[in-house]
């Protein structure tokens, strides 16, 4: 994927930084919403639904802001083969209530940037 030059007046964040900095709470929540799963299982989890696209090397900060928030809940410890300490995290009932608020959302934002942009030409 092309990425283009930054204006030096820039923050240095893309376009594509900024959505996912903004869709990744929503879809952690979704992933969550099927099962308890682990933080680089997430990351794995994306990637492969997305074919690729969607990397996001730094789950941890939407972790802890959506555990803080209550959407989130630390589930289990498990020690892997390799000795690493996998902590599973699980949705809570208010992340539930949230996803839809904001998947609500989302789709509305979509559709109207749709109506805006229209069919290219």
């Amino acid at each position: 994927m092309a990425t283009s030059k930054r204006d030096p007046k820039d923050s240095g964040h893309t376009f594509e930084d900024y959505f996912k900095r903004a869709a990744s709470p929503m879809l952690v929540l979704r992933l969550l919403s099927e099962k308890p799963m682990y933080v680089y299982q997430m990351a794995q989890e994306l990637e492969k639904r997305s074919n690729g696209i969607y990397t996001l090397s730094l789950l941890y900060p939407v972790i802890y802001r959506l555990v803080k928030m209550g959407y989130v809940s630390e589930g289990q410890k498990e020690v892997s083969s390799d000795n690493r300490v996998r902590q599973y995290y699980c949705i809570t009932d208010n992340g539930r209530d949230y996803l839809k608020e904001i998947y609500q959302k989302y789709i509305l934002l979509d559709h109207a940037v749709r109506d805006i942009v229209g069919e290219p030409g």
